[in-house]
């Protein structure tokens, strides 16, 4: 065969351009969180992810390395030893992820209110969340225990605690949304609308809340996604769905950045805690992958803001980013 000289990129310039590019008429909603110097924005974007081609991305995904507010019981050695020596303080576990892994923000994860387990009381686990919020300067989100009248109890004592110290709050539900909502308002903190994996119940939540008087500005869409193997192209046909509908039907009410909680959902699937063997392979590198791939569907998908636990998973996830958005 003659040897073709043309370059890839010189014959795709032959291609006009109407047959691949797709003209979008909204745009996300920009969010920020944290405090003073030390804010981040999220969304903006113009077009589906990283299409450059066209439409911008103006800002880098987001990533939040999950802390606990108590010890857990049932992470595989894979993940727990890197934080062996911090699980029983949360200050010290948040500093640790900030000063050796480079956490850009830090999701503090209130399981020990579970009525179900630890049922630690609202004003106890507040007052854990509020040092650690006092502790550091990177954006924070505060993340309930998903017992919806607990979560509203427990961010209601945090929110009186923390003084003009804005966190997002997370999750708000149809259960709660109406005083998690009017809290969130009356101290100005950004907050997470979450729905189960669906696009109607998305923008209903949203409608609620705008109904509510909450700015969709001050608003995350946690779609409630699954892990790699576990529902992550159902996970991510709504997110998909949803974006669509922001940018291309110009629905102002799904013009919401995204936050997918990734990181508690891969590492309690049973692939991440059989041990190593010759057919699968070595237990820290799968768990690693798995978060890793999970993060990138989503953010393939459309995800701003990340919710990750293993170190090496996220310094994987960083460098996609960074490799794609320079």
């Amino acid at each position: 065969m003659a040897l073709e000289k043309t370059t890839l990129a010189e014959r795709a310039g032959k291609v006009d351009e109407k047959s691949y590019k797709e003209k979008y008429s909204g745009v996300i909603r920009e969010t920020v969180l944290g405090n003073g110097d030390h804010t981040i924005t999220v969304g903006g974007s113009a077009s589906m992810p990283f299409h450059l081609f066209e439409g911008k991305q103006p800002r880098k995904a987001l990533i939040a390395m999950d802390v606990l507010d108590a010890r857990p019981e049932d992470w595989p050695e894979t993940l727990a030893r890197h934080f062996t020596d911090v699980m029983d303080n949360p200050v010290a576990w948040a500093r640790k992820c900030i000063k050796e892994y480079g956490a850009e923000a830090i999701n503090i994860s209130l399981v020990s209110t579970d009525p179900n387990g630890m049922n630690r009381s609202a004003a106890d686990a507040a007052k854990i969340a509020a040092q650690v919020i006092e502790a550091v300067e990177v954006p924070i989100i505060v993340w309930g225990c998903g017992n919806a009248d607990k979560d509203t109890e427990t961010l209601r004592e945090l929110t009186a605690a923390i003084g003009d110290r804005k966190v997002c709050l997370a999750p708000l539900e149809d259960k709660n949304y109406r005083s998690l909502g009017a809290t969130a308002m009356a101290f100005q903190h950004p907050m997470v609308a979450s729905s189960p994996i669906d696009v109607n119940l998305a923008k209903q939540l949203n409608i609620l809340l705008e109904n509510l008087g909450v700015p969709l500005n001050s608003v995350l869409i946690d779609p409630s996604i699954g892990a790699l193997g576990y529902g992550i192209e159902y996970s991510y046909s709504v997110m998909e769905r949803i974006r669509l509908a922001a940018l291309t039907q110009k629905d102002e009410k799904l013009q919401v950045p995204f936050i997918c909680n990734l990181g508690r959902e891969v590492w309690k699937a049973k692939e991440c805690r059989l041990p190593s063997d010759e057919m699968l392979g070595d237990a820290e590198t799968r768990g690693v992958l798995m978060e890793a791939l999970t993060a990138s569907a989503m953010l393939m998908a459309g995800g701003e803001v990340l919710i990750m636990r293993h170190p090496r998973a996220i310094a994987l996830t960083r460098a996609m980013i960074n490799g794609l958005l320079g």
